[in-house]
């Protein structure tokens, strides 16, 4: 079909929208409530347009032959200021407190529409703050009632955010019910386009971890980081910025800085090793655990699904552990001495690292927990320029991950790593459907199906299909958010499906840059194991865990 834009003729597809043509095409619609992983809503009415002469949002109005569209008139303009102020209305403005960082679309409109921010009185300045367990914060008053994070929760299969009251009563709520409760996996922060989400502890602390200068500090970086780092910077997506990474954090203190990638290597053998042991003896399918809110989901929500998961710790855990004991034996320093972060694509983890059963006789692996968002703020407060800094190496010990390790950052990455190390072969994955692969391998005689799915709400189909005996696995990857770590809720915002993609595709071309491909194959992680990791008991102490079953947390409300 053709439609004509701004007295432009175009080319479209049956199905788009006039929003949809117009950002592919360059034509300048504003828009507030868009997001690629969610439904069209058309609540905030920015993307206003003239269709025939009527007024429509561009974001649910469908394209159709010889429509004629008008973006920009001064009765739109005036429409959107209008629009635009109301919105500000029920946003109570904290920009320095704030995920976006004065890089957001609403500071954008307001300038480009010359609009008064405080033209009418904010409605929600009594509106509270809710502290949801150790990772996430929601500030209410900061809520332009879009109602993507209530339905990303809701796609996300947790139904935790819900709506409370009608028109200009509406109100963004967490549920009371005994039922519901916050997993953690931090996709209302990217899918905001207010602010009004946040990690605990992402403005206010974030130098926190470097201050302290009679302990050594040692910053331990996720695979996923190095790949959506630059976004912090005004850098491009789908780039490899480890090296320039690694020297930022000496320049902020750090004393060494290691690749949770290697960590990774330790999980996949010890996850090898399970998998082999649980298809002789049962007790499957066995899911991965490394994804915090994945366990966590499945604790609260499907308990009966507990002793599927792998006892394995994750990458992080692993490698924090053996900082505090064999590296630290090696340095001669006490683990109290130590204090180690964990840069992570991820909120969730900040929850993670607050269970008791991580804890190696009363030691935390891990001190602290800071998002990519955190360590970027942190940066431009520094007035460090990202983009002059010349590459550094990891340091030694734990500064060289295989190829495998680096694949945990995307979906499908774990499984890959597990299955190589143990066949020495990639399972060959075909889609069965959105956001989940499947793959069937023969081992020793035996066929091993395999499945990856990401995405909670996905994962929870899934689980209802096996409680229903519809589909059978023997090993399954879950990661909670879409498209694995990459689109971890810690990641720079905002989130859309395209970013991801890239910051997959940097990931992938990242791990392909080393040289050993499989995790036995890790001269460094060979050493541990043949000079630390020997006996059975200590394996155990450091690399395994257990999950129980969860109660609903409690929900401070300020």
């Amino acid at each position: 079909m053709k439609i004509t834009i701004d007295g432009q003729e175009i080319e479209v597809r049956s199905g788009e929208t006039v929003l949809g043509v117009a950002k592919r095409k360059g034509f300048n619609v504003p828009s507030l409530c868009d997001h690629s992983d969610l439904k069209i809503k058309a609540s905030c009415r920015v993307c206003v347009i003239e269709v025939d002469n009527n007024i429509v949002p561009s974001c649910s109005t469908k394209v159709t032959d010889g429509m004629t569209v008008v973006t920009d008139s001064p009765k739109l303009r005036k429409l959107r200021k209008i629009n635009l102020e109301l919105i500000f209305s029920q946003h109570q403005e904290e920009c320095n407190d704030c995920v976006f960082n004065m890089k957001c679309k609403m500071l954008d409109l307001a300038k480009e529409y010359k609009i008064k921010i405080n033209r009418f009185e904010d409605r929600k300045t009594n509106f509270p703050n809710y502290h949801f367990g150790a990772s996430l914060e929601f500030d209410s008053s900061k809520c332009i009632d879009c109602r993507n994070c209530v339905e990303m929760c809701s796609k996300q299969g947790v139904d935790f955010l819900e709506i409370k009251g009608r028109g200009h009563l509406m109100e963004v709520v967490p549920s009371e019910r005994e039922d519901k409760d916050c997993v953690y996996c931090g996709q209302c922060i990217t899918h905001c386009p207010a602010g009004a989400f946040e990690a605990v502890g992402e403005f206010e602390n974030i130098a926190d971890p470097f201050k302290d200068k009679s302990k050594k500090i040692i910053v331990q970086i996720a695979p996923a980081v190095r790949a959506s780092i630059g976004e912090e910077f005004g850098l491009d997506a789908g780039d490899n910025y480890m090296g320039k990474l690694v020297a930022l954090l000496g320049k902020m203190g750090a004393d060494k800085v290691f690749d949770v990638s290697v960590g990774a290597d330790f999980t996949t053998i010890e996850e090898s090793e399970e998998l082999l042991e649980r298809l002789e003896k049962g007790n499957l399918p066995m899911f991965t655990s490394c994804c915090p809110a994945w366990v966590k989901f499945v604790e609260f929500y499907y308990p009966e699904f507990i002793p599927n998961l792998t006892t394995v710790r994750s990458p992080h855990l692993i490698l924090g552990g053996l900082i505090k004991t064999w590296y630290a034996e090696r340095e001669g320093i006490r683990p109290e001495e130590i204090f180690l972060v964990s840069l992570m694509p991820c909120v969730a983890k900040k929850y993670e690292i607050t269970r008791d059963e991580v804890k190696i006789e009363n030691i935390k692996p891990v001190d602290y927990v800071m998002t990519t968002r955190e360590i970027g703020r942190l940066a431009r407060n520094e007035k460090i320029d990202f983009a002059s800094i010349e590459d550094l190496k990891c340091n030694d010990f734990f500064g060289a991950p295989t190829k495998s390790g680096v694949d945990y950052g995307m979906a499908g990455g774990v499984m890959r790593s597990a299955i190589l190390n143990i066949t020495g072969g990639v399972p060959e994955f075909f889609d069965t459907e959105k956001n989940m692969k499947e793959a069937e391998i023969e081992y020793q005689g035996r066929k091993i199906k395999l499945a990856v799915v990401h995405g909670l709400g996905n994962a929870k189909k899934l689980l209802e299909e096996i409680k229903q005996g519809t589909r059978k696995y023997d090993y399954v990857e879950v990661m909670a958010c879409e498209g694995g770590c990459v689109g971890g809720g810690g990641q720079p915002v905002p989130s859309e499906k395209a970013t991801r993609r890239r910051r997959a595709d940097a990931l992938f071309k990242a791990s392909r840059e080393e040289s050993l491909q499989r995790a036995g194959e890790n001269p460094q992680v060979k050493a541990v194991y043949e000079n630390y990791l020997s006996g059975k008991d200590r394996r155990m102490k450091i690399c395994y865990t257990e999950f129980n079953k969860r109660n609903k947390s409690f929900i401070n409300k300020e």
